[in-house]
């Protein structure tokens, strides 16, 4: 058995859950161990970007996790950096 977290933050609430898991278990299956869904009902573990410390990973159904990780669930970006830098960026100026 290892022990990893799983972590979800929105703006007014943040949530690390640790799991033990069986080695071997995916991030994706962590997820959905945790319980996470149940304090962050918006959360779905099959579409929600995630990652491991700050480092996206491309397949959750397919990284296996080490002890000691944490699994980071992704919010969807509600505008894209750029055009939000761009923003800030006119209105500074004018």
């Amino acid at each position: 058995m290892i022990r990893v977290e799983v972590a979800y933050a929105r703006p007014d609430k943040q949530e690390i859950v640790p799991v033990t898991v069986p080695e071997g278990t995916t991030a994706l299956e962590a997820v959905k161990l945790s319980g996470i869904t149940d304090i962050f009902p918006e959360v779905d573990p099959d579409s929600n970007d995630m990652g491991i410390f700050g480092k996206v990973i491309k397949n959750p159904a397919a990284h296996k996790l080490r002890d000691g990780d944490r699994v980071e669930l992704y919010r969807p970006l509600k505008i894209d950096p750029k055009q939000a830098r761009l923003n800030r960026a006119k209105k500074k100026g004018a």
